[in-house]
C-alpha cells in the first residue's frame, strides 16, 4: 500500500510524505525539523524511516527544515544541479548528509521510483516529481509554476493522485493593496504561481485521463480562500460531467496535516 499525505502546504511551508511498505520519502522540508518530526509522528511514521528528501527548489518555504532534518537523520537529499548549487550557497549542504544530483532517468528509493520534471518558476532550476510504486500506483507533485507547460502536463497525466498548485485568485491578487506591483507581476508571470482557473482547467484534463485523487496545494493566504479554490475546480469538473466521489475526490491541502492522507 502507498500512502500520500501532504504534511504542510502553504506559502509558509511545504512538505509531502509518500510512503511504501519498505519506507517513505519526503518532497521538500519547508517547516522546521521539529515540526516535520511531529507531523510524521502524527501519521505513525518514524522520522528515521525516511529514506530520502527530494527538493523542488531552494525557496525557504520548501527547504527551511532541510539542513537540520537531513543532518540529524543522515537522510539522502536529491535535487537538480541548479538547486544543489543554490543550497550550497545558502549553507544548507553542510557535509553531514549526502546530496545527489537528480538522475534524468529517475531514481530508485526502495520500492519507489522517482522521476523529476522541470517547472517554470523564479528559482535556480525548479522541478516537480512523479513517483511510481511497485504496485503500479503513480502520484505527482506540481507546485510553484507560473505556467502549465506541456512537459508538466505530460509528466503528471495518468497519475492516480496529484497535488497541484492552486495558488491565487487573480482578482484578489490584483486588488490586494498590500502587494506592490512588481510582486503582483512576478506572481502572475510565467515564472510565478498558478491561478485557480489554470489549475481547474488542468485538473479537468487530469480527471478525464484517469486521475482519481486531487489535492489543491500551495494556496496563498493573502490572495486565495480554500473554499474558493475548491469551488473553481469543482465547478470545472462538474461542467465536464465528472461527479465527485464517483469519478474523483477533491481536497484542499491544508497548511498543516489534518488526517486527510490518501492510502492507495
Amino acid at each position: 500500500m502507498t500512502t500520500f499525505c501532504p504534511l504542510f502546504s502553504s506559502s509558509k511551508g511545504n512538505c509531502i510524505y509518500i510512503g511504501a511498505p519498505d519506507g517513505g520519502i519526503l518532497i521538500d522540508t519547508g517547516r522546521s525539523c521539529r515540526q516535520t518530526e511531529a507531523a510524521l509522528h502524527n501519521i505513525g511514521v518514524a522520522p528515521d524511516s525516511i529514506r530520502a528528501v527530494f527538493v523542488t527548489h531552494e525557496h525557504s518555504d520548501h527547504v527551511s527544515g532541510l539542513r537540520v532534518f537531513a543532518s540529524k537523520y543522515g537522510t539522502r537529499v536529491y535535487a537538480s544541479n541548479g538547486t544543489l548549487e543554490a543550497l550550497d550557497e545558502m549553507g544548507i549542504l553542510n557535509g553531514k548528509f549526502d546530496a545527489f544530483t537528480l538522475n534524468a532517468a529517475g531514481t530508485d528509493v526502495g520500492s519507489l521510483f522517482v522521476q523529476s520534471f522541470p517547472t517554470s518558476h523564479d528559482a535556480r532550476e525548479s522541478c516537480g516529481y512523479a513517483i511510481s510504486a511497485e504496485s503500479g500506483e503513480r502520484v505527482a507533485i506540481a507546485t510553484d509554476l507560473g505556467v502549465m507547460t506541456d512537459t508538466v502536463r505530460t509528466a503528471i497525466t495518468g497519475c492516480e493522485t496529484v497535488l497541484i498548485e492552486s495558488n491565487h485568485d487573480v482578482r484578489m491578487l490584483e486588488n490586494n493593496p498590500q502587494y506592490p506591483y512588481p510582486l503582483k507581476k512576478r506572481i502572475l508571470g510565467a515564472r510565478g504561481h498558478l491561478s485557480n482557473e489554470v489549475c481547474a482547467e488542468t485538473v479537468r484534463t487530469l480527471v478525464q485521463n484517469g486521475t482519481k485523487h486531487v489535492f489543491l496545494g500551495h494556496l496563498s493566504e493573502q490572495n486565495n480562500v480554500p473554499a474558493l479554490a475548491y469551488r473553481v475546480t469543482a465547478s470545472e469538473l462538474a461542467a465536464a460531467g465528472a461527479a465527485e466521489n464517483r469519478d474523483y475526490t477533491l481536497q484542499v491541502a491544508k497548511p498543516v496535516w489534518d488526517e486527510k492522507a490518501v492510502r492507495l
